[in-house]
């Protein structure tokens, strides 16, 4: 089958993971696991702890966690867990299924951001994992006056094409979905023409100085190309994690929250009006 992104997304040098071994490099048992046990040890800890001296220090940095293709918000709900235990106030991105136009999409977390943003008198933090990291770095570059820095979990950002053959497959059957009258869904705009070209385009601008910058890639990752999420711009951290299994990892919740810890927790200046919609396909 043909990957529907345009290849104009797809630069030389890059290519996609192949074939039923990286799939099974998807198997996220393993972080699993190391999420159970993590939250034995935590558990076993807090027991052990007086109750006085559980109280944890609230961050002042508000934090909103944007989930990736064809997720939700709940995927990364251990995550949002883990990081309101180290004294975060995490915020969901209120996305049921992330499978619409991603500058709608965009649109809506920059009203979402920019909310909890004026709420909390702080600029806000973006975890985003896949998808979800690219709309980040976009909004970042949009919004550097609302956003104090950005952690990406296995975003493609340099090839967003650059992905397994099993996704180009999920997204194409989107795209037919939303030919036959199906609403709310991708459309052929939005990975191959000027909707994903303004979507990428966005996500490349250069991030102004106070941005903050993270970038989590792993090189077991069998959906997207890892040499892909290694923006220029950011801090790069190698984890060892499927793609999916970034979500639950507690190793990698431990990367999150470092990147997040410094970050600039300014109180934003007056912010502009928020302008109207910037969406290029919707319908």
């Amino acid at each position: 089958m043909v990957n529907p992104i345009g290849a104009q997304f797809l630069p030389e040098g890059f290519a996609g993971p192949r074939g039923l071994r990286a799939l099974a490099r998807e198997g996220f048992l393993v972080e699993l696991g190391h999420y159970v046990a993590r939250r034995r040890t935590t558990s076993r800890a807090r027991k052990g702890t007086p109750y006085a001296g559980r109280e944890v220090a609230r961050a002042a940095q508000p934090v909103v966690l944007m989930p990736g293709f064809m997720a939700g918000d709940a995927t990364l709900a251990l995550l949002g867990r883990s990081l309101r235990e180290e004294g975060y106030r995490t915020y969901r991105a209120q996305v049921h299924a992330n499978v619409g136009c991603t500058r709608e999409a965009a649109d809506n977390l920059e009203r979402r951001i920019e909310a909890i943003a004026l709420r909390r008198n702080r600029k806000v933090a973006i975890v985003g994992h896949s998808l979800g990291g690219m709309i980040a770095r976009g909004l970042a570059a949009r919004r550097p006056d609302l956003v104090s820095g950005i952690v990406t979990m296995g975003s493609p950002m340099l090839a967003p094409a650059a992905v397994h053959q099993a996704l180009a497959w999920d997204l194409q059957v989107l795209l037919t979905l939303s030919r036959a009258g199906i609403g709310g869904l991708m459309r052929a705009e939005c990975v191959a023409g000027a909707c994903a070209e303004g979507s990428f385009n966005e996500s490349r601008l250069e991030l102004p100085g106070g941005v903050g910058f993270t970038a989590i890639y792993s090189k077991r990752d069998g959906i997207v190309d890892w040499r892909g999420c290694i923006d220029p711009s950011a801090e790069a951290v190698e984890v060892w994690a499927s793609h999916l299994g970034m979500i639950l990892d507690p190793r990698v919740f431990d990367e999150v929250s470092t990147a997040l810890r410094s970050f600039a927790t300014e109180v934003p200046g007056q912010m502009p009006e928020l302008p109207a919609a910037r969406i290029a396909c919707a319908g």
